[in-house]
């Protein structure tokens, strides 16, 4: 049993890192004052956004968010 925690324990940790890092990669999700001022959201970026690499980011940000709660419950149970 101890084997099987300390490994649980160590992908935790790797996601724990894994989860930082990819949340310091995402850009705001605001335009700032120049998106309020303008009021233009209909432009070539906001139309191909799923393709961006925010969205990939924000792909994998669930991914592995979801991953690191059901490990933080495992660990809790074991």
């Amino acid at each position: 049993m101890t084997a099987l925690k300390t490994i649980v324990v160590i992908v935790h940790l790797l996601l724990c890192l894994a989860l930082v890092v990819i949340i310091i990669f995402q850009s705001g999700k605001t335009s700032g004052l120049s998106g309020a001022l303008s009021g233009s959201s209909d432009t070539f970026l906001s139309k191909n956004k799923s393709k961006t690499l925010d969205a990939r980011l924000a792909r994998a940000t669930k991914w592995v968010a979801g991953t690191f709660v059901v490990l933080t419950v495992m660990l809790n149970l074991i």
